[in-house]
């Protein structure tokens, strides 16, 4: 509570809220803020064309304030534009902590709020890792700089993961002293019977099923999924593929599967996954980059033992050899993680139920709320 009895005031700002992990957790905590602890108003720009818009599309109940101006691209006019209607939000308001989320809200709302509001406390979450695999070498060194400054008028810096926090640490980015890192929270998952489930989604009875569920986009590296599905078939594992997700490569990935005659399945993108999920056997990511992933997330909730390239946060929910296996980001290590869990069902079964454990434990909705309320109290 405020000091003087009333919710707390949080403006949260983001670049865009385009499907993924950063729109699908920004909304679970403005649904379930208790208003009389934090009173929420969320700020967001526009997603880009090739984007579905998840306030639009799934989270059509949560409140929100457009900027159309605020965007991934960099424009001076729309910036600019961006920049004095965020200092508008931000009067308007009248907030007591400015959060801002992603790499373009986080320069521009903060730099506002260094005007509008100098007293106000100020806190950004890194949602990911983006020192690698987003941006070219030039944004990247440039990302970095911003950063740097913007990092000591911050109050609180929040790591989605701890690798993430050690690799921003290692560049300079804040002191130790600035940061917390807090995991991503998640609703309790929709459980399907296997067998409804497969009917639903007209997979075959008997057979082992590994889902991939994410954009078909390059840091996602569907070629590696596509490379590992690949090198199975050669080695005649009887294993088949689900895949979850739309995006640039979508035309890329269904073609290579058509010509290539691999036993994947594309459902394309889900308004609800919990048919896919409660489906399967096995869960697969394969990006060049991740924080503390959302579907492996998911994954866990369902009993799935996980098989993940060893990249940013993803060790914080895959922990090698017990809920899954960690590999090296190429096609052999990763069929070869697979092939040992579709050859054994106690393996499966063991790691499954370590990992669903694990979620219960640091990945529940309550806990993440929590921390965001400890937080803002704090400051």
């Amino acid at each position: 509570m405020s000091r003087k009895g009333n919710p707390i005031r949080v403006l949260h700002i983001v670049t865009r809220m385009n499907t993924g992990g950063v729109a699908v957790l920004l909304a679970n905590l403005i649904r379930n803020f208790d208003p009389k602890d934090i009173e929420a108003r969320l700020v967001v720009g526009s997603c880009d064309s090739s984007e579905e818009d998840y306030l639009e599309k799934i989270a059509t109940d949560v409140p929100f304030v457009k900027v159309p101006s605020l965007q991934r691209a960099i424009s001076p006019s729309k910036d600019l534009s961006a920049f004095l209607a965020l200092i508008k939000q931000i009067r308007d308001f009248n907030p007591h902590v400015i959060h801002t989320h992603t790499s373009k809200a986080g320069l521009l709302g903060r730099l506002a709020g260094l005007i509008a509001a100098p007293r106000t406390k100020r806190v950004h979450t890194f949602h990911g890792h983006l020192l690698e695999g987003y941006f070219s070498k030039f944004k990247t060194t440039l990302l970095i700089k911003f950063e740097l400054l913007l990092a000591k008028k911050t109050h609180r810096l929040i790591a989605m993961g701890n690798q993430v926090k050690s690799d921003l640490l290692n560049v300079g980015i804040g002191k130790d002293s600035k940061y917390s890192v807090f995991y991503p929270g998640l609703i309790s998952a929709n459980i399907i019977p296997k067998v409804q489930a497969r009917t639903e989604l007209k997979l075959d009875t008997d057979a082992i099923y590994c889902l991939f569920v994410g954009r078909l986009t390059q840091i996602k590296r569907p070629d590696r999924l596509l490379d590992t599905v690949s090198e199975l078939k050669k080695r005649n594992v009887d294993v088949k593929f689900v895949i979850a997700g739309d995006g640039d490569l979508t035309d890329s990935v269904s073609s290579r599967v058509s010509k290539e005659d691999l036993p994947v399945l594309m459902l394309g993108w889900q308004r609800d996954t919990s048919a896919a999920f409660s489906s399967v056997d096995i869960m697969l990511l394969c990006s060049d980059n991740e924080a503390v992933s959302l579907v492996l997330i998911e994954g866990s909730q369902h009993s799935l033992p996980l098989v993940s390239t060893n990249v940013g946060a993803v060790g914080d929910v895959v922990i090698d050899h017990s809920t899954g296996y960690l590999t090296e980001p190429n096609p052999i290590a990763l069929a070869d993680a697979i092939e040992k869990l579709v050859r054994d069902a106690q393996l499966r079964k063991m790691m499954g139920e370590a990992g669903k454990a694990r979620a219960a434990q640091y990945f529940s909705l309550d806990r993440m709320i929590k921390d965001h309320v400890d937080l803002y109290r704090c400051l």
